[in-house]
């Protein structure tokens, strides 16, 4: 190298020209491309000989007329896979749309496959090949499955795709860094009845999954709210309970206290009661000894007075009796001397007495008008005194006076001719 070098520098003889010489034979790779220095013959990590050797991330110098310098390049290409009426098992036709991601292997020994196949081609060829070789491999793998399973499991299908185009991609030098497809369909709506009866199933499934969802939310629901009343009326029976307890002490303690109270009071009260009974003790003794002087004693004396007294009377009462008994025996003794005179003689002597006893019987009347008639007149004329004073008395009506004063009213005289009677009270 360093006499190839001197050889240039020789013959293009200035230091400008060596500059440039060395900057048209020194090559820098860059991380996205790979060297390929052709001319050179060498042994590869297989065993194969190749006639070139190559450069990936770094830098070489081109030997001068013995090798020639390509770029490959190892960025990604995107393919777009467009296949139509590819046959699926069951011979139904079907239209794949999808994308993939592929690039130029950058090791060994699957670069050589690129070099050897791909070298000196365009993007665009290499990207021709590729989506080619894809859409064959896309067909072959439709053609294992049915639509169902094409339509139902597309990463199964994307799987069998990748294997089976793996092979194929890296004969060519190509990794398949990624495929996606976007859209299965056909011309014959087989898949859109598929669809329609999928998604009634999907939809009947959701609505059983929902509904079971639902009554398990709702049995959850109310397993929780069971599980929440429990802890809660657990928790009032707790309070309730701590409560009841806190009562019964504070009653407890209540009750001692008023007990204590209670006591304290009816012992004072006792002692006063005590204190109390022997005043009234002495009271009473008091009272009985006033009592005493000034009641029992008089009265007693009162009683000796009474009973002195009722002794004399009831002798004199006695002697009396025996006094008037002797006076009845002589007067029986005189009745039987003096005979048959004897009634009259004492019906005399008891006249008097008896007039005044009947006529102290009589009450004091008070006489307001005495009418004295002639019985000489006939009855007629009594029996018109009769009538006059009945009708003066139950009418009020004094018809002698009613006549007398219409006589005065007529001659001037008040008494009439034929009144023969005199009034008196």
């Amino acid at each position: 190298m360093s006499l190839i070098i001197a050889l240039l520098a020789v013959m293009f003889g200035a230091t400008g020209g060596i500059v440039l010489v060395v900057r048209n034979l020194y090559h820098i790779c860059q991380p996205s491309e790979v060297l390929i220095f052709s001319g050179d013959t060498r042994t590869v990590s297989d065993g194969r000989k190749v006639g070139y050797r190559l450069v990936k991330g770094g830098s070489s110098i081109r030997k001068p007329l013995l090798e020639k310098t390509f770029r490959m390049e190892l960025t990604n290409m995107i393919i777009d896979l467009k296949v139509t009426n590819a046959y699926s098992k069951g011979g139904i036709p079907l239209k794949v749309d999808g994308v993939a991601n592929i690039k130029i292997a950058g090791e060994e020994p699957a670069i050589h496959n690129a070099i050897e196949r791909l070298l000196g081609k365009s993007r665009e060829q290499i990207e021709k090949i590729a989506q080619e070789t894809l859409e064959g491999n896309l067909r072959g793998v439709l053609a294992t499955l049915t639509p169902e399973e094409v339509n139902e499991d597309k990463m199964a299908f994307v799987r069998n795709l990748l294997d089976e185009a793996e092979d194929d991609l890296e004969q060519l030098g190509l990794i398949l860094d990624n495929l996606q497809i976007q859209n299965i369909s056909d011309d014959v709506n087989y898949l859109n009845s598929i669809g329609r009866k999928q998604r009634a199933d999907l939809l009947r499934d959701a609505r059983i999954a929902e509904a079971e969802a639902k009554t398990k939310s709702s049995l959850q629901t109310s397993e929780n709210l069971r599980k929440t009343s429990l802890r809660q009326i657990s928790a009032k029976i707790e309070t309730t309970r701590a409560d009841a307890d806190r009562r019964l002490q504070n009653a407890l303690s209540q009750r001692q206290a008023a007990i204590s109270e209670a006591e304290s009071e009816i012992a004072a009260e006792v002692a006063r009661t005590e204190a109390a009974l022997a005043v009234q003790r002495e009271r009473r003794n008091q009272v009985e000894q006033q009592l005493q002087a000034d009641v029992v004693a008089p009265a007693e004396a009162a009683c000796k007075r009474a009973q002195a007294e009722a002794k004399g009377e009831a002798a004199s009462i006695i002697e009396d009796g025996r006094a008037r008994a002797e006076g009845i025996r002589e007067l029986a003794e005189t009745w039987r001397s003096a005979g048959d005179s004897a009634r009259e003689i004492f019906l005399f002597q008891k006249l008097e007495t008896l007039l005044a006893s009947l006529v102290a019987t009589v009450p004091d009347i008070e006489v307001e008008k005495v009418t004295v008639i002639d019985p000489g007149g006939g009855s007629s004329a009594t029996k018109l005194a009769s009538f006059m004073e009945q009708l003066r008395q139950s009418t009020g009506l004094d018809l002698a006076q009613t006549v007398r004063s219409l006589g005065s009213n007529g001659n001037g005289n008040g008494s009439l001719p034929s009144d023969r009677s005199d009034s008196a009270s």
